[in-house]
């Protein structure tokens, strides 16, 4: 019955209806049981009525009186209408406005008892007045305490308690809300079902589930108004881990089920395998290395498809990993797909392959949009007959007609740039592949916990030998004759150097206008060096000629939009100049950074910034001036941004958390994570729980599925 009426659609409310239904639900709130699961922004403390002599300008206050007079008063403004009411109680009197809401003719009146909260403000010669506050009309011998007594019975609702203030969300204000998630939770029956187990709410002391919604939405008199505003009152806590839980537990579902899946193809190790991947090798593995390749290669062997994580720091070496398991795949006579998210880093991916593998009997291919016809149509027929041991591509490797005799491993790069459903569907082009997912983006564990959830994490830490740390310089705009000087002496010792421009779609136009006529300038400052320009409108032929250049020595100054921001490799180049620091992302600006510090040689990054500049903008270059260890700026980056926007606008699949926050409750997703593992793989679930967990996967995650 309680399922019952949670899943029920949220325009069956009374009051909601069609047009408010659908405000509700473009803010993902679609049934009871989202709406009830939405917390309050913050809570406000009204049931402290004070006095009318007692108020004072500025103050925001709760006052309780009666109606002496009310109605539409006459402005001078076309249009403009205020409706004001006189209000007494036994200290005194003042006067109470509502700008442009003549509605209120039809519900104030003269003798009604009303309470008030709001803003308390000086207007001239009339004296005192509340300006524009939430109301409720009070019924004769209703009290003032915010109790509720047997059968909930509401006396105020918006005033005269500690009342819940809600997000805005189109035409449903949070009085609207307010009354709706009151309605829902009359109607909730005292016993129904609890996806927390019983055993970690007699642990923790927390409230059943309908007694902590009660108590999250229309708190007791007597909560700490702190408590309830920091979410860290036992019931917000309680349902915070429910949110966690269900997650969690979908997450390990799909972990435990894919464990039952038969892979088609298994890899075996012996010695002859391991001695192909040591002549393989072109330098000595760090211990983050080999310890990341022993539990990838351990994945080969086991008869479920692997589901791995590999996460590394730019240059930590993720790609000789990938390289060498993809060695154990073909020398047991499969194939491997690693596809990658742009052209550029495909190429790049592709040119490391064939000088890693040179010398080997391994047919290696490319495949992305710039291939000509006629190859492809060599060589799409090759990979269908498995003569192709080896295909780097971009998202052109899960076209429809790409076609594998006996795909092992899928290693996809950059993985947070591939939605769901390309991902899945590199996969479907074998028999339960073992897949291999590497990024460069650094990942905090809250998020690793979420996003990554059901699959297994390897971390390289540190950087191969003989890399140096980069030293990253803080610079206002106005000191740009210092960083001349030092684009200068760089380029004199042989190096070489890239200025990079922000790029984004709402200035995109006037962005590469300003990236152009820097090219230009650099030109002019610079004219015994070569200067060129790459940015993404660019056609592919020119960016890939570009950046062949570059990566050649041909080039001494390269002015670039964030295109170089993944897998550009150029060893020689050794000082990155960021323009408009100020307006990238922490992450965006580790990222870009990366691209210099790959070779031998001390490299700088300097990050030109205009003011003003905000203070978020402040903190996040003094992150990047403070460490270049990536897993810290990531966290950093997490506190700055919130989990919301840690990608962008990529699509990294992060799910919509009802209560939970990445930030601030990372002891409850901690223990959730702990405590969904063990119960899945004890199997002590009951059929409820995991129908229950399913349905929410389904509602809430679309394309994401459990079992």
């Amino acid at each position: 019955m309680t399922e019952d009426l949670l899943q029920l659609p949220l325009q069956f409310l009374k009051g909601v209806g069609p047009r408010k239904a659908a405000d509700l639900k473009k803010a993902g709130l679609n049934t009871v049981e989202d709406l009830l699961f939405r917390f309050p922004r913050r809570y406000e403390d009204r049931s402290r009525l004070q006095t009318i002599i007692s108020l004072r300008p500025g103050m925001t206050a709760a006052i309780s009186g009666e109606v002496l007079n009310a109605g539409l008063a006459h402005t001078r403004r076309p249009g403009f209408r205020l409706f004001q009411a006189l209000v007494q109680d036994a200290s005194g009197q003042i006067q109470v406005v509502w700008p442009n809401q003549a509605f209120l003719k039809d519900v104030i009146r003269a003798h009604q008892r009303i309470v008030l909260f709001g803003k308390v403000e000086l207007w001239g010669s009339r004296g005192l007045q509340v300006t524009d506050p939430e109301f409720e009309i009070i019924k004769d011998g209703a009290e003032l305490d915010g109790s509720r007594e047997a059968g909930r019975e509401l006396d105020t609702l918006h005033t005269g308690r500690i009342v819940p203030v809600y997000e805005r969300t189109g035409s449903v204000t949070p009085n609207m809300q307010r009354r709706f998630v009151w309605q829902a939770l009359e109607q909730l029956p005292p016993d129904g079902f609890d996806p927390v187990p019983g055993d970690i709410l007699a642990t923790e002391q927390w409230p059943a589930r309908r007694d902590a919604l009660w108590q999250a939405h229309f708190p007791e008199a007597t909560t700490s108004i702190d408590a309830l505003n920091a979410f860290a009152t036992p019931a917000q806590r309680r349902l915070i881990f429910e949110d966690f839980f269900v997650f969690q537990t979908g997450l390990a579902l799909r972990r435990h089920e894919n464990a039952q899946v038969k892979k088609g193809l298994v890899c075996a190790v012996d010695d002859r395998i391991r001695e192909s991947a040591r002549k393989v090798l072109p330098f000595k593995l760090t211990q983050g290395q080999r310890d990341a390749l022993a539990e990838i290669v351990a994945d080969l062997q086991k008869p479920w498809p692997m589901q791995r994580l590999l996460q590394g720091d730019v240059g930590a070496g993720k790609t000789i990993v990938a390289l060498l398991a993809a060695v154990v795949a073909m020398d047991n006579g499969f194939q491997v797909a690693m596809m990658a998210p742009t052209e550029i880093l495909a190429e790049q991916h592709y040119r490391t392959v064939v000088k890693v593998l040179d010398g080997r009997p391994y047919r290696t291919a490319l495949l992305t949009g710039r291939v000509t016809a006629a190859t492809r149509r060599d060589l799409l027929p090759a990979i269908e007959r498995g003569e192709v041991n080896l295909v780097v591509g971009t998202q052109a490797l899960v076209q429809e007609h790409v076609t594998f005799k006996s795909l092992a491993l899928a290693v996809i790069d950059e993985q947070h740039r591939f939605g769901v459903v390309q991902r899945g569907t590199l996969a479907a082009k074998g028999l339960n592949p073992d897949v291999l997912v590497m990024t460069a983006t650094p990942i905090p564990r809250t998020l690793a916990l979420t996003e990554c959830g059901d699959m297994e994490v390897s971390v390289i830490r540190g950087l191969p030998p003989g890399r140096k740390p980069i030293r990253t310089l803080v610079k206002a705009d106005s000191r740009r004759d210092e960083v001349y000087a030092l684009i200068r002496d760089e380029i004199k010792r042989g190096r070489q150097v890239y200025v990079i421009y922000p790029l984004v779609e709402e200035s995109e136009k006037i962005d590469l206008k300003a990236a152009t006529a820097m090219a230009e300038e650099l030109t002019r400052v610079f004219p015994e060096f070569t200067v060129a320009l790459l940015h993404g409108r660019m056609k592919g032929d020119e960016k890939a000629q570009v950046m062949r250049a570059f990566a050649g020595g041909a080039l001494q100054l390269l002015v670039s939009t964030t295109v170089v921001e993944v897998g550009v490799d150029v060893a020689n180049a050794t000082l990155m100049v960021v323009e408009h620091a100020e307006r990238f992302g922490l992450s965006q600006l580790h990222q870009l950074r990366g691209r210099i510090g790959r070779g031998e040689h001390a490299s700088t990054c300097v990050l030109l910034y205009q003011a003003p500049w905000t203070d978020t903008a402040r903190e996040r270059l003094k992150a990047m001036a403070d460490t270049s260890d990536g897993f810290v700026i990531a966290e950093r980056d997490l506190q700055l941004r919130g989990p919301g926007d840690f990608f962008g606008t990529r699509q990294s699949g992060l799910p919509t958390l009802r209560a939970g926050d990445l930030t601030r409750d990372v002891d409850l997703l901690e223990r959730a994570y702990q405590e969904a593992r063990v119960r899945v793989d004890a199997g002590t679930l009951s059929p409820e729980q995991k129908a229950y967990v399913r349905g929410v996967w389904q509602r809430q995650f679309g394309l994401i599925t459990v079992g």
